[in-house]
């Protein structure tokens, strides 16, 4: 099971695939920007994009599949009224209406379309906004915050984010989801924005709970660098003192980081023994320099932390 949202857990499923096929994705919906900020304004459902980016990125590897994977990542050109939106945006959002707003029917009929070796989920039932404070970037008042509301918003201010909750608090959490925590022999988290598609999860009390009574594995996937406007000059242990700031009763069995990524790996694996958890430093990142992680590298790290072969 992988848990995030974005080009993060894109990244982390297209690895997973490698390894297993009883996978399931639990997918952030409070991103309201772009083309799933303009439907979830318009339309009383889930922002789609992320659902949508982790449903291609676990597309079957038939010819016809991974035609339909590229049309639901096309965006429309132009400058109408389409302009920008994905076509599986739009799909998804169709086949949520026709369904009578039951997006985990609407994801299981793409997945089908898709022949999808997984399962997508969303975190929640209801759209999610993102509240953050922000510390002051004025150094005459540093003790000064500022609350910010929604995923793009809280990305693009400047200064670090000292505190984030989900509104509402305590969103319902579809029962498929619960279930596949209960049945998960491993969980991922992370890459991605850390405050935004990482820790949401974190924050959704039903959805803590069930990581906390889960048995299964947890893993942490660390991000290659720093994310401007949400983590500006964090280093790897100061990732991982976040998320360990936020797991409550989640244990925490391994951490992943890229080795050439890791400048204090003393400090690192002191912070990753201190909540007794394991350290596998291997190298995740693309071989040609790109800050993205490689799926086959980051597999290959998996596949150790599991013992698959």
């Amino acid at each position: 099971m992988a848990l995030g949202g974005g080009h993060g857990l894109a990244a982390a499923l297209t690895a997973w695939r490698r390894l297993t096929r009883e996978l399931t994705a639990v997918v952030t919906v409070a991103d309201d920007g772009g083309s799933s900020g303009r439907i979830r304004r318009e339309m009383p459902v889930l922002p789609p994009g992320d659902l949508r980016m982790a449903l291609a990125a676990l597309a079957g590897e038939h010819p016809r599949t991974q035609e339909v994977a590229r049309l639901l990542q096309h965006r429309f050109g132009g400058s109408g009224v389409l302009a920008g939106h994905p076509v599986g945006n739009l799909m998804l959002t169709g086949l949520t209406e026709m369904h009578g707003g039951d997006s985990v029917r609407a994801l299981g009929v793409l997945e089908e379309l898709l022949g999808a070796q997984g399962r997508v989920l969303p975190m929640a039932e209801v759209p999610l906004d993102l509240v953050a404070t922000v510390a002051s970037t004025d150094p005459d008042d540093p003790q000064d915050t500022r609350r910010i509301r929604g995923q793009v918003a809280i990305a693009s201010t400047p200064g670090r984010v000292r505190e984030i909750r989900v509104s509402p608090a305590d969103p319902p959490v579809p029962d498929a989801v619960l279930r596949a925590i209960a049945e998960a022999d491993v969980i991922s988290l992370g890459p991605g924005s850390w405050y935004t598609s990482v820790l949401p999860h974190l924050l959704v009390p039903r959805l803590r709970q069930a990581l906390e009574d889960s048995p299964a594995r947890v893993v942490v996937v660390l991000n290659l660098e720093p994310q401007p406007g949400e983590t500006d000059g964090f280093s790897p242990e100061e990732h991982l003192g976040v998320l360990l700031a936020h797991l409550g009763g989640v244990s925490l069995h391994t951490v992943i980081a890229d080795a050439a990524a890791v400048v204090d790996r003393r400090g690192l694996l002191s912070a990753v023994q201190g909540c007794g958890a394991e350290l596998v430093l291997a190298p995740v990142a693309a071989p040609d320099g790109a800050p993205r992680h490689d799926p086959a590298r980051l597999a290959a790290a998996l596949a150790s932390m599991v013992g698959a072969r």
